[in-house]
């Protein structure tokens, strides 16, 4: 995970800080803080995405990573606005999307990372590859009696 967002960066900041606070972390404030959950969503949904454990559909290019990475992203923003005792200001939810697709775009632009995201779930199957046969070329002969 510090490959792509280290201990010091405010995704593993805010994710610590309401991993470890999460039955008081929005009793401070009168609202949510929107930075806050942004950042935490984020943080998991490349920490779901490493983990590959719900990821049925392996992504194939940067925008299927981009979008599964939102889609997890989401989730996390869902499930931190129910648990939550306060509320979004007006705009609040678009607030803290754009947030996390920011932030997911910006690990996503640095270096190798979309590469070796791709990679890391890309099938490794030793069987031989059917893609390029034609399954209507030859049909089985129906039986008849």
């Amino acid at each position: 995970m510090d490959k792509f967002l280290a201990p010091h960066t405010p995704e593993a900041t805010a994710h610590t800080h309401l991993s470890e606070n999460w039955f008081n972390w929005d009793s401070d404030h009168p609202s949510i803080n929107e930075t806050l959950v942004a950042g935490c969503a984020s943080y998991r949904a490349f920490d779901r995405y490493l983990s590959g454990a719900d990821l049925f559909l392996r992504p194939r290019t940067r925008s299927e990573l981009e979008s599964i990475l939102k889609r997890y992203s989401y989730d996390v923003i869902h499930n931190a606005i129910a648990k939550s005792r306060s509320t979004l200001q007006p705009g609040g939810y678009s607030r803290v999307c754009h947030l996390a697709e920011k932030s997911i775009q910006d690990v996503l632009n640095t270096a190798d990372n979309v590469s070796y995201l791709l990679a890391l779930h890309a099938p490794h199957s030793t069987r031989p590859s059917h893609d390029a046969e034609d399954c209507s070329a030859s049909p089985r002969p129906i039986k008849t009696n």
